[in-house]
């Protein structure tokens, strides 16, 4: 079984890891009751209550998504976690037309803003998180979702929706038990998705 724990060393800083298959990918968000509920019911985000207008970040790393929502306790807007599978040839045209959230390499900063201003998608890594939800050297991939990437998602990427609130608080009362590699086990199993040269460069992927 792949483990970001103990495989680390041998991990790339910046890689996209995620539950998928031949044809999808799971990301996840967190939502308040009324959003979720509806999300849930109609088998996509519904607006209102969702907001098309605003950016939406999807994250494919459970545990990135445990630490900004506090495993669904810090707040009534991110008490309910969604995993939200899409196509993976959706997911791809985010990669495709993102921009980072910051200029790397030889990119200056005009050129930066110039491609940001175009880009309907932002990309974004932060330090992947352990089961304690304690920083990791490794960086975890958000991808930021606007204009037509979020008709997009919305309409077209969205497979199926799952509530697995039950699942982090599970996970979460056995830390808070530490009872840490029972927590661990209770995981979803995130591998290394494959991703090409080209959306490598664009997404600055480790090589």
């Amino acid at each position: 079984m792949y483990n970001l724990e103990t495989d680390g060393l041998n991990t790339p800083l910046r890689q996209i890891r995620a539950v998928y298959d031949d044809t999808t990918i799971r990301v996840y968000q967190a939502y308040s009751d009324e959003i979720a509920d509806a999300a849930l019911a109609r088998g996509t985000f519904v607006a209102p209550p969702f907001k098309m207008e605003r950016m939406t970040w999807i994250k494919p790393s459970f545990l990135w998504m445990m630490y900004r929502a506090g495993w669904g306790y810090k707040e009534d807007g991110q008490k309910r976690i969604l995993a939200i599978d899409i196509s993976r040839a959706g997911f791809e045209w985010a990669l495709k037309h993102s921009c980072l959230s910051h200029a790397a390499g030889a990119m200056s900063s005009n050129s930066w803003r110039a491609k940001k201003e175009a880009s309907p998608v932002r990309i974004q890594w932060d330090p992947e998180r352990d089961v304690l939800l304690q920083p990791l050297q490794q960086r975890a991939i958000q991808i930021g979702l606007s204009r037509e990437a979020v008709q997009l998602y919305v309409n077209d990427w969205i497979k199926r929706i799952t509530d697995v609130t039950p699942l982090a608080h599970a996970a979460h009362a056995l830390v808070e038990n530490q009872q840490f590699a029972a927590a661990q086990a209770l995981l979803p199993k995130e591998l290394p998705y494959p991703v090409d040269g080209n959306l490598a460069a664009t997404i600055d992927l480790s090589a």
